[in-house]
């Protein structure tokens, strides 16, 4: 409950405080975007982003962890402050700024029935339609974002299951990159990092011989850090 407090600053304009989520998925070796039909004027009906205005007794943190949370039924998601969308004609509802967040999350994690009632939908990356307002300007800027800090810092492993295969993992790379990447290549330089554990199991999937699963560990990563080597993929 807030509690009460005397406005000093009554006489000043007003602005409204949105949080809006660039939530990224991926999925048979292709991102996806979670976007909705926008339920209130103006542009009502018109593809949206997911989001809601901050509310009095929440931080911009707290006002994203709960729209992901209503949206996807997922409490720990990893999300990122990507940056403060300010224009002052960005929303003809009223003067509006918005603290966006990019979120990372596996798309077998969500809950699929919660996202459905909301009217999501998990859209490839290379069809986003025309978005309201200003938010097709902040999924390119969340895009370029991830491509920056998936270069330096295992943030793709968010969106892999827990278990993957070397070519899942170099598909997602490439999927987030835009770009062929030589297999060779990527496979010896992944696995010269020594982040990822490999496993007895195997995925059949693809063929009867299999490919070897393998998961991502964190503590190796950390000591790789802390030692002062410059991680990179």
């Amino acid at each position: 409950m807030v509690k009460q407090q005397i406005d000093y600053y009554a006489s000043n304009d007003k602005m409204y405080v949105a949080s809006d989520c660039i939530v990224f998925g991926f999925d048979k070796g292709d991102i996806k975007l979670l976007i909705f039909k926008r339920r209130v004027e103006p542009d009502k009906g018109d593809w949206s982003l997911i989001g809601s205005f901050v509310e009095l007794d929440e931080d911009d943190n707290t006002a994203a962890k709960r729209v992901l949370k209503q949206i996807t039924g997922l409490d720990h998601v990893f999300f990122e402050q990507l940056k403060t969308y300010t224009r002052v004609d960005r929303d003809q509802g009223a003067r509006c700024i918005s603290i966006a967040q990019y979120a990372l999350i596996r798309i077998d994690d969500h809950d699929k029935e919660l996202v459905e009632k909301h009217g999501a939908y998990w859209c490839n990356i290379d069809e986003v339609p025309q978005l309201t307002l200003d938010h097709n300007l902040m999924v390119s800027d969340a895009l370029e974002k991830l491509k920056r800090k998936a270069k330096y810092q295992p943030i793709g492993f968010e969106l892999l299951p827990e278990k993957f295969t070397i070519p899942q993992l170099q598909s997602l790379y490439e999927a987030i990159y835009q770009k062929k990447l030589d297999a060779g290549n990527f496979r010896k330089k992944v696995l010269s990092l020594k982040v990822l554990e490999k496993l007895q199991e195997k995925d059949k999937t693809s063929s009867k011989r299999g490919a070897f699963l393998y998961r991502f560990n964190a503590s190796n990563y950390k000591k790789l850090v802390n030692s002062g080597f410059h991680f990179e993929i």
